[in-house]
């Protein structure tokens, strides 16, 4: 294999005889290019072989299921990919169009090593990528990514013979059912499925419909152009839809999912949105009494309530704090056998009889369904009602690109560790620990916490800050602390959005 170009112009003849492959798109945990601009057709292609080499240097079975989600390129980006992965000897297995878990679950009841699932999650149109992993139920790392951008960059991947496809039909079915089958409701429970026309639309009403719940359909309808809102249940546009929906129906709560269905977004009976990261807290409490002494791992973003509750004190729990970004939870969710993780993000990590190990927005949204069948007469708002008190902001991200955004974290970084080693403060409080297992979590006396790190897939820094005074004071940490702080760096643009 020849070595990828970075630089061809879409216009170019040259754009259709060689592969067009950007490093940067070579992320933490997966693969995300723009298409065209940053990769190709034949890029991809390459990819796949790289892939496919990667497979067969560290001995694993070289069978591997794949998937494409629903946009408007994604089926040509798969093809493009298989095309690799067979010059490279793989036996693939091709699931269809899919959902990330559904792809993951194929690893187990299809008995692939190894997969590969074409999908941009809820970045915006024109983003293309691929999560991809070699053992069930882990997805890659930076080792395995490490290694498979230096094979596909220096064009070292190897054709063998053994390349075939198998096309498997009605998987989907089969997904749902086993999703489905972790749950029979005993109580009437109104749920609003909101998707943002993306490929959880195919998915997410049948499933929770099998589960007992009465569904209300939200932005189901299968559409690449995403017209209202991208399908992110952690963006504020998406939760606004659903608490407006929930008010509407009297739903007793909303479940949103995100492009490719691994994530899953709460909305209260009241019309309140709930962060993952007090869901997952709710869950632990519920989970915690039936599995005593069980460990959680839990992102950096994630409230420091996990710390300190007394339930899941009282119920012998452990929390891990551990770096942000789904592959990173999964597989210390794995090494720890812990009974579940958490990502602020909305990915929900559950194990044994509870879920195979991956994130599944389907799979949470059942756990979340199950809390509320063994609190009958109890309804979300009063669960998490019975929440200790923290104020906790969106997850705020200010463009950076991707060739300067971890020299910028470097320096930011490096301001905290100063600011905590001179025993510094912030706000009139003094820092208490500057945590920086994966950019900076500053601590502060009273438990409030603020958070900047890199993001794992976008050119972009995010922003995380929880106050255990007020929602008040949670505006402030981030008005007066780090917003201006990180405006002191030129590399750094505008948010996304702001508190």
């Amino acid at each position: 294999m020849s070595k990828p170009r970075q630089d061809i112009r879409p216009n170019t003849a040259e754009y259709e005889t060689i592969a067009l492959v950007k490093p940067t798109g070579f992320r933490e945990y997966d693969a995300r290019w723009i298409l065209e601009k940053e990769i190709n057709l034949l890029g991809i292609q390459a990819l796949g072989l790289g892939l496919a080499t990667y497979v067969h240097e560290i001995g694993q079975r070289p069978r591997i299921a794949v998937g494409h989600d629903f946009r408007s390129y994604s089926l040509s980006v798969k093809q493009a990919l298989i095309l690799g992965l067979l010059e490279g000897g793989m036996e693939v297995v091709d699931i269809g169009l899919a959902l990330s878990p559904m792809a993951y679950y194929a690893q187990f009841a299809l008995d692939c090593p190894c997969v590969a699932m074409v999908t941009a999650s809820h970045n915006e149109n024109g983003w293309t990528g691929v999560k991809m992993g070699a053992q069930a139920p882990l997805t890659f790392g930076p080792d395995e990514i490490g290694r498979l951008k230096e094979i596909v960059l220096d064009g070292q991947g190897v054709a063998r013979p053994g390349g075939r496809v198998e096309r498997v039909e009605g998987f989907r079915e089969q997904y749902i059912q086993d999703v489905a089958s972790k749950l029979k409701l005993t109580r009437p429970l109104k749920v609003v499925a909101a998707c943002g026309n993306g490929t959880a639309g195919a998915f997410a009403p049948e499933a929770l419909r099998l589960m007992g719940a009465e569904v209300i359909e939200m932005d189901t309808e299968l559409d690449w152009t995403f017209p209202k809102y991208n399908p992110n249940p952690e963006d504020h546009a998406m939760l606004m839809q659903m608490a407006a929906k929930v008010r509407e129906t009297g739903a007793d709560l909303a479940l949103g999912f995100d492009g490719d269905g691994d994530r899953c977004g709460v909305v209260d009976d009241t019309g309140e949105e709930i962060f993952a990261d007090k869901i997952g807290l709710m869950l632990a409490r519920d989970l915690s009494a039936l599995h005593p002494n069980a460990t959680f791992v839990v992102d950096v973003k994630s409230t420091g309530l996990y710390k300190t509750d007394e339930v899941l004190k009282a119920n012998g729990a452990t929390t891990v704090y551990w770096k942000t970004g789904h592959s990173y939870i999964k597989r210390k969710t794995a090494e720890l056998n812990a009974l579940a993780g958490f990502e602020k993000s909305g990915h929900f990590f559950l194990s044994g009889d509870l879920g195979h190990g991956y994130d599944d927005g389907l799979v949470a949204a059942g756990a979340i369904l199950a809390m509320l069948d063994r609190n009958p007469g109890k309804k979300l708002s009063e669960l998490k009602s019975a929440l200790p008190d923290a104020w906790t902001s969106l997850t705020m991200s200010p463009h950076c690109d991707d060739e300067l955004k971890y020299d910028v974290l470097a320096k930011i970084v490096k301001e905290y560790e100063d600011l905590a080693a001179s025993g510094g403060s912030i706000l009139g409080r003094k820092i208490v620990e500057a945590i920086t297992v994966n950019g900076v979590r500053v601590h502060l006396e009273d438990g409030s916490w603020v958070l900047v790190r890199a993001s794992s897939n976008k050119p972009e820094l995010v922003v995380v800050v929880e106050s255990m005074r007020s929602a008040d004071d949670m505006r402030d940490l981030f008005r007066k602390e780090v917003k201006p702080r990180l405006a002191a760096h030129p590399e750094i643009g505008a948010f996304n959005q702001e508190i």
